[in-house]
């Protein structure tokens, strides 16, 4: 390859942790957990690998975060109490022995839920139906069911759900760093999204107010772990089941998003979209990684959406990238990061791995 990618593997510091490459796993969602949402030897095996291949930071897929509404699918690992918190524990010895950062993604599907054991119905910002249907390899049947719209009361239970599964994630389980899932369709994007979110009190309304719940979660978040833990949060314009939405507001609610962000204290923005390197509004404008940068500078601005083509990754860093995520490149490649030093050929991503059923298959673990 004549590709210089030596840019890929300078080290980076994020909030004084240092991270050994700019190679990341993107959080995918694998319901390998088991029924009562403890992570197994399975999912052990699995994030080891990509920590043993090479990439500096490993995030998980979407965990629940609380026993009311939060969890989305069967078999979707959680964080709500510590029988789950020490069930992750030989996952993050496996991925922090290999030297990459272990980082717990925090979850709340909202009205996209579509396998909870602890409720029957679901809650959103409004009772607004979800557009789409729900995915079928994840055990997913039928339209999305019409949420009850979160009271005030279920609201505080979600932050306080958020913020003591943190705490269980570095303190029990043993992660390095916390990423908040506002991404995606899933509950703190959909009171971030326009269509979504119809309320007319504090949490609706302007740009800024539908941006409230994830500050507020950030906060709630950053006070139970302590400033010295990395923070960040996942953001996104398209959706699971919404694929190109776009923000109203364009640049402007990217300001309002990005620079909020930014006053609260994140530490690292992971932004997400089918193909990052894409203008994120007007034709020849900046794409959704280089706003983030514009606004929010100090942040660690990691980059998911179709990088997994190295000469795109590696533009990604000059395009306000620091860190790209892949998800499909990781699958095929989970020792990408070793093929790239050493010069060895990429292989091209299955899409057979995630079906029928969307779990991890021995296949993967060999």
């Amino acid at each position: 390859m004549d590709l210089d990618t030596s840019a890929l593997f300078a080290p980076i510091d994020i909030n004084g942790v240092t991270v050994k490459n700019r190679l990341a796993v993107a959080p995918m969602t694998r319901i390998t957990a088991t029924e009562d949402g403890r992570a197994s030897d399975t999912m052990t095996r699995y994030y080891e690998r990509f920590a043993r291949g090479g990439f500096g930071t490993v995030t998980t897929e979407g965990i629940y975060t609380d026993r009311a509404f939060a969890q989305g699918y069967v078999h979707q690992p959680g964080l709500t109490d510590d029988a789950q918190a020490g069930a992750w524990q030989p996952v993050t010895r496996g991925v922090k022995a290999q030297g990459a950062l272990a980082i717990a993604q925090l979850m709340h599907a909202g009205a996209i839920s579509q396998g909870n054991r602890f409720r029957s119905g679901t809650v959103g910002p409004s009772a607004v139906q979800p557009k789409g249907t729900q995915m079928v390899f994840y055990h997913g049947k039928d339209r999305y069911a019409l949420p009850a719209e979160i009271t005030e009361d279920q609201i505080a239970e979600v932050i306080a759900g958020f913020a003591d599964s943190a705490a269980r994630a570095i303190e029990t389980a043993g992660f390095d760093a916390i990423e908040i899932h506002g991404a995606n369709g899933y509950l703190l994007d959909q009171f971030l999204t326009d269509y979504t979110n119809t309320r007319a009190d504090r949490w609706g309304g302007s740009t800024e107010n539908r941006l409230r719940l994830i500050l507020d979660v950030f906060k709630a978040v950053r006070a139970k772990v302590g400033a010295r833990v990395p923070v960040g949060v996942r953001i996104s314009q398209g959706k699971v089941n919404d694929y190109f939405h776009k923000w109203a507001g364009a640049e402007r609610d990217a300001e309002i998003i990005f620079g909020g962000l930014a006053d609260a204290g994140a530490d690292f923005i992971h932004v997400t979209e089918f193909e990052a390197w894409k203008p994120a509004f007007a034709e020849n404008g900046p794409s959704l990684m280089r706003l983030a940068k514009r606004y929010a500078p100090k942040a660690a601005i990691q980059a998911n959406g179709s990088l997994h083509n190295i000469e795109q990754a590696v533009a990604a860093l000059n395009d306000g990238a620091d860190i790209v995520t892949l998800g499909r490149g990781a699958l095929a490649n989970p020792d990408l990061p070793r093929r790239l030093s050493e010069g060895a050929a990429l292989k091209e991503f299955d899409p057979s791995i995630l079906g029928p059923i969307a779990d991890i298959k021995e296949s993967e673990l060999v």
